[in-house]
């Protein structure tokens, strides 16, 4: 694929100085770290090497990525390398994507608290999905799945909701029986929409409680429990979004589809169109719109604070697993689910003590090889020089 003639990059490394200077003190760690690691990234700064062909004698240089999780550029081999381990969980029935959002005035309070806010709603949605599942009204069995957060519209904007992928099905409460859900259907959507609800407010209003929550701004007013009681007065009776798609063509389809959402980030480099006069163009999908493709131009400043609202908390876990699919027990219980639904148990490979060259890892795992010469197509690229990282700046919290 050629390389995008606009990158998230190029617009740090051109105007990030002057926005940390600017918005500095406004900025939390995480933010800057990711500035900083996207604007190094496969530059001198974190070393390169020198390949030359065997055969033909060209040279190319290589330098070293960040690997930020944040980073357009840094995510192909981390989501290749997640589809992998996650073939042999694979389970032979039918999958649902169930996507769970919280309403506006939610992600408000999101923003100015996102770890404790996003906590919320993974442990909410885990609640809803396993106590609709395992009622006798619906499916009457556990299930188990996995669910990834994003935190962004199409338009960069903050809207924080959950990719939920789930097995068709469950274990009986006795673990006896695999409990396939109708051809089709998984779980009514507006019984999980109300519990999902009436859960999320309930959580909110406890973490409210134990001084969880900080209000700045333009949300100040709630530090006061009457104000923010009435704030969320009205969301008691407004609808939550929660809604199913269709089910996958099939277990293989799933993680080709949900690769594309387990380690995208905000914005794709493929997705810039140009810098002019200090706009960003950038191309969007407009769900109000029947989903048209557009074009949008914002100020830089404001292009670079919609990227860097989707950073998220240090060391936060953007993808968690629960029910059979939880780290806990997971491979007796996957187990299990494969002997009732008459699946053979996965073969799992001997590890190797060898630690991988990472070209030999891209290799085995998108089916690339970049070893062969792009040139002569021929001769092999040899190593011939090294340059190490060179020292990187020290990152101070002026948040």
């Amino acid at each position: 694929m050629d390389r995008p003639k606009l990158e998230v990059a190029d617009i740090f490394r051109r105007y990030g100085e002057a926005y940390r200077e600017k918005h500095g003190g406004s900025m939390s760690t995480a933010q800057r770290r990711v500035m900083t690691a996207i604007e190094v990234c496969r530059t001198a700064a974190l070393g390169r090497q020198i390949e030359q062909c065997d055969e033909c004698g060209h040279q190319r240089i290589c330098y070293r990525s960040c690997r930020n999780r944040h980073c357009p550029k840094c995510q192909s081999l981390a989501r290749a390398e997640w589809i992998e381990h996650r073939q042999t969980e694979l389970l032979n029935c039918e999958y649902y994507h169930v996507v769970f959002t919280v309403p506006d005035k939610i992600a408000a309070i999101a923003y100015q608290n996102k770890a404790a806010v996003y906590n919320i709603l993974f442990q909410v949605t885990a609640e809803t999905l396993r106590t609709i599942a395992a009622d006798p009204k619906h499916l009457g069995a556990a299930i188990g799945f996995f669910a990834v957060l994003h935190t962004w519209g199409s338009a960069l904007l903050h809207h924080p909701h959950l990719h939920c992928v789930v097995p068709g099905g469950g274990l009986s409460p006795d673990g006896t029986r695999w409990v396939p859900c109708k051809p089709g259907f998984f779980l009514p959507v507006r019984v999980l929409s109300r519990l999902f609800r009436r859960l999320f407010l309930e959580h909110l209003q406890y973490a409210f409680d134990s001084g969880k929550l900080r209000f700045f701004t333009a949300l100040e007013s709630l530090r006061d429990r009457r104000a923010f009681v009435r704030y969320l007065e009205p969301l008691k009776k407004a609808k939550w979004v929660v809604y199913a798609k269709r089910p996958f063509a099939g277990p293989k389809q799933v993680l080709d589809y949900v690769g594309r959402y387990t380690h995208r980030v905000a914005i794709s480099n493929n997705r810039l169109l140009d810098i002019e006069a200090d706009q960003v163009s950038f191309r969007f999908k407009d769900y109000r719109d029947h989903g048209q493709q557009k074009t949008m131009s914002l100020p830089v400043d404001e292009f670079i604070r919609r990227f860097l609202v989707h950073v998220l908390p240090l060391r936060f876990h953007r993808i968690r697993y629960y029910g059979f699919q939880g780290n806990c027990c997971k491979k007796e219980k996957l187990d299990r689910c494969r002997q009732l639904l008459g699946m053979p148990l996965p073969q799992v490979p001997p590890e190797s003590s060898e630690v991988q060259d990472y070209r030999e890892r891209c290799e085995e795992l998108n089916g690339i090889s970049l070893r062969v010469c792009p040139v002569c197509r021929r001769g092999h690229m040899v190593l011939i020089d090294t340059l190490a990282a060179s020292r990187r700046p020290a990152i101070k919290d002026t948040s």
